[in-house]
């Protein structure tokens, strides 16, 4: 497998590279907030020695409803994801759904997310992959783990191979999602570091008619099989109080649950 680096102290994946954080909330509420999720969470990550990426999305482009909460915008966005990257030392990425978008996202990131409802358009792959930024490809629910080669092949057309792939769940009837643990080492058949999004893969999409609902109780049960398994690093939505949040609030983790979690999932990679 090759490994990706991320910025001169993290690299995911690679027989030398132990777990990595991904996490931050859904979308970005405000600047306090997000500096406040931030650095909590790299606080716990410090104590426990674990390299942490700070993740949010500057708009939700794909909300169930024309009403939900999308974010702050680009500019806005990024001028905050900046402020976290520079003022806390931390690495960041974010999603893009447009080409228009990438220009100004890469110029911040550390690692472009393309979204699982977005990942096998070729033209947001391809423009992403030109970036020269770290691409995370989420797989869509729809999608086979071997079909996301595909998706891999688009963005190293370009002569970019700093590729991750996301697991977060395959869609299973209506309003809910299952994962096959299978697609992890499906997936890094193709070479690339996987990581599993602990949190979109409980997720239950618009099962509450205007928005998704979510099984957050499954959230350490979902991760702890990802670590069994061997993927390379973990996504997760953190929250102060995620009933509160304005966007995948019945989906997120509890940031007072997050250490604890973190201490049993490092043990378990240990094994």
């Amino acid at each position: 497998m090759n490994s990706v680096q991320i910025n001169k102290n993290i690299t995911i994946g690679g027989p030398q590279s132990g777990l990595v954080l991904i996490a931050g909330p859904c979308v970005l509420e405000s600047r306090e907030g997000a500096f406040a999720i931030a650095k909590a969470t790299a606080e716990i990550c410090s104590r426990l020695g674990l390299p942490y990426i700070f993740k949010a999305s500057f708009d939700k482009a794909n909300r169930s409803s024309i009403d939900s909460y999308r974010g702050p915008g680009l500019e806005k966005g990024l001028e905050i994801l900046a402020a976290v990257k520079d003022q806390l030392g931390l690495p960041v990425t974010t999603d893009i759904h447009t080409v228009e978008q990438i220009k100004a996202v890469a110029e911040v990131v550390d690692i472009i997310q393309i979204p699982a409802f977005l990942c096998r358009q070729t033209d947001l792959l391809t423009a992403a992959g030109r970036s020269g930024r770290v691409v995370n490809i989420k797989k869509g629910q729809f999608v086979a783990p071997g079909d996301m080669q595909q998706a891999v092949n688009k963005v190293a057309s370009t002569g970019n191979h700093r590729i991750l792939l996301t697991e977060r769940g395959t869609t299973f009837g209506y309003n809910n999602l299952v994962v096959d643990f299978r697609s992890i080492p499906l997936m890094a058949a193709s070479g690339c570091p996987v990581v599993f999004d602990a949190t979109h893969s409980v997720q239950l999409p618009s099962a509450q008619g205007n928005s998704s609902g979510g099984d957050r109780d499954m959230i350490p049960v979902l991760a702890a099989a990802a670590v069994a398994v061997g993927v390379d690093a973990l996504f997760m939505e953190v929250h102060p109080e995620p009933d509160k949040a304005l966007c995948d609030g019945a989906n997120s983790l509890a940031l007072a649950e997050l250490e604890p979690l973190l201490k049993r999932l490092l043990a378990l990679s240990k094994v």
